[in-house]
């Protein structure tokens, strides 16, 4: 299993569905700048990296939709990093688990170098 061990000021997780994303950033130091469910939409997600887009990574678990943000994330020039599902299940597994708990795990595990 290979991680994504590449250092940025700011990690982006996103819990990704067709119709919504939540999505959480994190600084160097840990720090929660965003953490917010949003719509699906392009504009709504510029709004929201637009403070650090040139300073970021955006991590996503591959679901079903994720190469739609790939696209998005490419011609922003953005880094994006796709996460093998079964292994993100494997290290962050708990009790508790939704979405606003998932995109905070996702931000975690590419800030610590732990994004499989």
């Amino acid at each position: 299993m290979r991680f994504y061990t590449n250092l940025h000021p700011h990690y982006c997780g996103i819990d990704l569905y067709a119709r919504m994303l939540f999505v959480c950033i994190l600084d160097q130091q840990g720090d929660t700048l965003v953490h917010q469910k949003i719509a699906a939409d392009p504009s709504a997600l510029q709004a929201f990296i637009e403070p650090c887009q040139n300073n970021i990574v955006v991590g996503v678990e591959c679901m079903h939709c994720w190469y739609r943000l790939s696209t998005w994330c490419r011609h922003q020039g953005i880094d994006f990093v796709l996460g093998h599902a079964l292994y993100m299940k494997a290290i962050h597994g708990g009790k508790a688990k939704n979405d606003k708990i998932d995109s905070y795990k996702i931000a975690k595990l590419l800030r610590g170098g732990n994004f499989p």
